[in-house]
Order: C-alpha cells, then structure tokens, then sequence
C-alpha cells in the first residue's frame, strides 16, 4: 500500500533547532505541528543539545525527542557530529518516509544528507541565514542543492518569499506551500486565573515581553524606550540568554532597573496570564532573523494589541499596522517608545485592535488548519519519485 494514500499513517524524520526550556520560536512551532498530527503521523523529533549532554525524551504523548551532544556556537548555532551517526541509527529502526527539515540550521542538514537520497525532504524556511556571513558563504552551495532536491518548501507568509534573497528566485515555483503557522488558542483566550496576582504584583500599566535574550531580538532597544516612559509603566520581560546579565545592567544603569522585571524562563501555563495582565505587547526585534514572531500571535490570540517593528518580511504580515497593533523602525527606542505610549493612552484604540487581533489569531492561525495542510503535504511529497 502506497503511504501516500489517504488514511495511511507515515514516519517522518522531523528535525528541529534544539527542545529544551529556552524555547525558540522553531521548537515552539514543530512542537505544535508534531502534537497536532500524532495521530496521523509517526514523528521522531532530532535536535542537538545546548552543551555537550545528550538526552532521549518525549514530547507530548508519544513523540521521542532524541537530543546529541553538541558544541554551543553562540546560543543559536550548535555543532554536532553525533547527529549524523544519530540519524543513521534512527533510519536503521525505522525506515523513514520523509524527512522534514526547519531552515536555518545547516547542522541538521548535512546531518539529514546521511539519509538515502531517494527518500523525500520537505524543507520549513523560517529564516534566511543573518548573522554568520562566513559560514552562510560556504554553505550556499549545500543550501542551494537541498532546495533543488526538496519535494515541498513550506513557509508561514508570502512575505517569507518576498523578503528573502534566496527564495525570490523561486516565487513562482510550485513547490512553495504557504501553511501559516497554528496553535489551540483556548489556553490564550479563556480567563487564566493567575492573570490578577500578576497585575497586582506589577501595578500601573505593563508591557510585556519575551523570548531568548539574543541581540536581534532588541531587547537593549526596548529598555531604552521604556527609559523614555512616565514612572508609572513596566516592562515585565521574560526569558532568558547570553545577554540577560547585559539587560539587566543597561536597565539599573538608564535608572529604569525597578520598572524592568526579568521574570525569567516563563513556564507554558503561566504565559497566557502574563499576555492578559499586560495591555500591550512588544516585539522590538532589530533584524530579519526574526521572520514571524509566534509570540505576537499568542498575544493576540489573548486579546492583546502588538507593537512590532518594520522588518519587511513575515512579522509585518502577523501584526498588521492600524488593525491588529503599531508597527515601527527597528532600533529606534524614541519611536518604540511613541508607539508603546499611544496604545497605553489610548485604552479604546488599545482593545479595538486588541479584538481584532484575536479575531486573525483565531481565522488564520489554527493548529487545525495547519495540520490539514502539513498532511497533505507530506502526503503529498512521500508519494513523490526522488532522483
């Protein structure tokens, strides 16, 4: 029996950019698409470690998530060997269908190109390589034979083309499949009832934020707005990183360390309270490393307006400017701070385009609509002949 027929359950490969407590944006989004097809799919879930301890676990009820020791880069890179030999013992239990690949991460694919090639890789394009100039030279050559051989490109928005250097070419290319990334809103739009202690704890007006305490996310930038704000507003900042130590002393050293709460690693059934008790939220990334954003669109699953930045490319599609939130220039702490104020003067204009975030959230951002596109795909793209 053909896989590829309706009914039939496959085993994929999936591979991800680490699993762990400092969640990204690439691990919050496979662990959605994984939870939200286990039943029709036999996922294994590949990451490198953040250190050199390797680990075996489970996500969700059923998935194994194997971790392989890794050399940490810079807190966004790891280099792992093991992950090859990892990959060849995996294919021996299990005979894959199809491998599913999440761009940026070149350790992954090369790890991947262990496989034999007749088997089907469908590549996620999250992000175009940023940061590492040297590497992204040598690697382009690997990266533009991978998109070649790849049965199906999956992106979030069309703005993921758009934006992108390597993609523009094949914008009219059929394999590009748009599946907007998705979620169970319910844990975001219900009442959470801790949402109270946390507006008691940090009274006046609160913005909030999060995500790993890496230099593109802008957090510096976000600081210094907040240092631009009247006493009576707080930014409640979650996550953590490299940088964590360098906010903290940039907040105390701009006379804001008392408005500016590191809360840390935000445990996933806090977060909905910490979206509710905020009246806006805040995404002050500086480069196109941030390509989306799922933060911004849990924001507004919980009814919350956003302020983003102008990075050209998914974030701006998420959060639309004068409809779901504000948008700005990136590194700009005067126009961030502009921005933040409006909405937190502004309480009608805040809960009109809080409202109509949820209403985008809820249309366009589902975890069943994602999971019946991602099946057809795979379905799809394992039925496929590979040269």
């Amino acid at each position: 029996m053909n896989k590829s027929t309706e009914g039939s359950k496959l085993s994929i490969l999936c591979y991800g950019r680490f699993f762990d407590d400092t969640p990204g944006g690439i691990q919050t989004h496979t662990l959605h698409l994984m939870r939200s097809l286990q039943d029709e799919v036999d996922f294994v879930h590949a990451v490198t470690s953040r250190n050199s301890q390797g680990s075996a676990l489970r996500a969700a009820r059923r998935i194994p998530v194997i971790r392989t020791a890794s050399w940490n880069v810079d807190g966004t890179l790891a280099l792992s060997p093991g992950l090859a030999a990892q990959t060849c013992r995996l294919h021996g239990k299990r005979k894959f269908d199809l491998v599913h690949l999440h761009f940026p991460d070149p350790m992954s694919h090369l790890a991947s190109m262990m496989l034999p090639s007749r088997i089907p890789r469908v590549i996620s394009w999250h992000a175009d390589i940023v940061r590492q100039k040297t590497m992204r030279l040598f690697y382009a050559p690997f990266l533009k034979h991978a998109l070649q051989r790849a049965a199906a490109i999956v992106v979030a928005t069309p703005s993921h083309v758009s934006s992108s250097p390597v993609l523009a070419s094949l914008s009219s290319d059929d394999r590009i499949k748009i599946v907007p990334y998705g979620f169970d809103h319910s844990q975001f739009s219900e009442p959470a009832p801790e949402t109270e202690v946390i507006a008691a704890k940090y009274p006046g007006r609160r913005i909030f934020a999060a995500g790993r305490h890496v230099s593109y996310k802008g957090f510096d930038v976000l600081i210094k707005a907040v240092a631009k704000m009247p006493s009576d507003v707080n930014l409640l900042l979650g996550g953590n990183g490299p940088l964590t130590d360098h906010l903290r002393e940039l907040a105390y050293g701009l006379g804001v360390g008392r408005r500016v709460h590191f809360l840390g690693f935000v445990p996933d059934q806090l977060l909905p309270a910490h979206y509710q008790a905020c009246h806006v939220f805040c995404l002050p990334s500086v480069t196109s490393a941030e390509a989306f954003g799922i933060v911004q669109v849990e924001a507004m699953a919980s009814g919350k307006p956003v302020v983003s930045t102008r990075l050209n490319n998914g974030v701006d599609f998420v959060n639309e400017h004068g409809k779901t939130g504000l948008t700005v220039q990136p590194g700009d702490p005067v126009a961030l701070a502009a921005a933040l104020l409006d909405l937190l003067n502004d309480g009608a204009k805040a809960r009109m385009m809080g409202a109509a975030g949820q209403v985008k959230a809820a249309n366009e951002y589902s975890a069943g609509k994602m999971a019946d596109k991602m099946l057809k795909i795979y379905r799809s793209a394992a039925g496929s002949k590979v040269g």
